[in-house]
């Protein structure tokens, strides 16, 4: 099978928000597997869940793997530029012709299954895909990011060596529930007997819920905010220095990101290294030269300019609030303009209200196609919902255009920020690499602050 034909096959199966309201769907996914060999029970795994930060953790999990000398798969959802990006191994992801050539050994597998649980949907078969191609990659290890909750969520068929909470705020209360309870007991599914579960939940209702989850079936819980102390340091230009102090070593790290909640994020990836045994676990010098090397597209990701641009994926109100208060604390003398586009699946409201709060902040609402059963919210619905909470703002329906007049707006020292749904940041950020002088991050944050 062709990549083009693969990518035809995948768009005509069920989406992944339908897959998420299907109470067979684990049934489904152990059967999906079971035809195709069990390639997941090959390596061992890192499974990590989380309503923010997931991706990030994943991502520094698996970058100190591969610097430890391990050969890494990464499976991270959903992708920014190229369905390739759900499998990656040492960071890169699948070519294009071996993703045809497991696509098609797929749909053969997919014709032998039974008819107890439906087809595989989208979300299902780039997973299985992932765990197909890190088994004929022969990884060491595999870092496996879920996708919405836990208990159901296709990534629950793993037995990893660690599982990862990262935190539990109000995110996808149709599927996981209405109150952060009910959505930490929906991810403390992915606790397993014996199986260390790190988490940095904050939320004192969440991490009871965690807690008892863990107690239930005889899993080790490690809270983060209990067991490690971070010290910030002078950031270099374009990043930030810190120190995270665990119980077992103290680590100094350099990372070439931005946004101080990443430090957090960093501390829960650094426990649950330090839950695996001898011959998975990095030395302190693989840990701290990995977060040197760490690169995270669409997180807090700067191009510095006149005006510069940031790109960040704020699609929940807890991702905007981290985000929020991150651009006011590396740019305090500094004027925003949002370009934004939202989910339909999301509060609007409450994922803008955090940038309101930034003083003389700008407002440009915009769309995104609709991809794998994702919708966005009409750009005139969010400009009302906006003016509701204070923010105003045009309404113009195509992204490039939206840009692009916010550009035009902006005055030199203004920041650009690109946000919201993965799908308009993913979008601008494909045609601002293209287009853009201003194609390589540089090191040139301390001439904005």
């Amino acid at each position: 099978m062709t990549f083009q034909a693969a990518q035809s096959y995948l768009v005509q199966l069920v989406n992944e928000m339908a897959s998420r309201r299907m109470p067979n769907r684990l049934d489904r996914m152990e059967s999906f597997l079971a035809v195709l060999g069990n390639p997941e029970r090959r390596y061992p795994t890192i499974h990590v869940a989380g309503t923010s930060g997931k991706g990030s953790t994943s991502t520094m999990t698996a970058t100190v793997l591969q610097a430890a000398g391990k050969r890494t798969g990464l499976h991270t959802k959903p992708h920014l530029s190229s369905v390739t990006e759900r499998a990656r191994v040492d960071g890169v992801s699948i070519p294009p012709e071996a993703f045809g050539d497991l696509m098609g050994e797929i749909q053969i597998a997919v014709g032998r299954m039974g008819y107890d649980h439906g087809p595989p949907t989208y979300y299902e078969t780039l997973l299985a895909l992932a765990f197909l191609w890190f088994a004929r990659s022969r990884v060491d290890v595999a870092v496996i990011e879920a996708g919405i909750g836990g208990t159901l969520d296709g990534t629950n068929v793993l037995t990893p060596r660690v599982s990862v909470i990262t935190n539990v705020a109000l995110d996808h209360t149709e599927i996981l529930g209405e109150t952060v309870a009910e959505i930490a007991r929906n991810k403390a599914g992915i606790a397993k007997p014996g199986v260390p579960l790190v988490s940095a939940t904050r939320d004192a209702q969440a991490r009871r819920v965690i807690e008892h989850a863990c107690a239930d079936v005889g899993a080790p819980f490690i809270s983060v905010p209990d067991t490690v102390r971070i010290e910030t340091g002078e950031n270099p230009p374009g990043g930030q220095s810190f120190t995270v102090v665990t119980p077992l070593d103290r680590y100094d790290l350099s990372v070439p990101i931005l946004g101080d909640f990443q430090q957090e994020n960093a501390a829960t990836a650094i426990r649950a290294l330090e839950q695996l045994d001898a011959t998975l676990r990095p030395s302190r010098e693989a840990i701290e030269a990995g977060f040197t090397r760490l690169q995270i597209p669409g997180r807090m990701e700067l191009f510095p300019s006149h005006p510069s641009v940031v790109f960040d994926i704020a699609h929940n109100p807890d991702k905007a609030q981290h985000v929020a208060d991150a651009l006011a604390r590396a740019f305090p003398d500094h004027r925003f303009a949002f370009v934004m586009a939202i989910g339909e699946s999301q509060d609007a409201v409450e994922v803008i209200r955090p940038f309101v709060a930034l003083p003389g902040s700008l407002f440009t609402f915009t769309s995104f196609s609709e991809a794998a059963g994702r919708n966005p919210i009409p750009p005139q619905r969010l400009a009302v919902l906006a003016e509701s909470i204070g923010a105003r703002g045009p309404a113009i329906s195509d992204p490039l255009a939206a840009f692009l007049i916010a550009r035009r707006n902006a005055e030199p020292d203004d920041i650009i920020v690109i946000t919201g749904s993965t799908f308009v940041v993913a979008e601008l950020r494909e045609w601002f690499l293209t287009n853009s002088n201003s194609t390589q991050r540089r090191s040139s944050v301390d001439k904005l602050r």
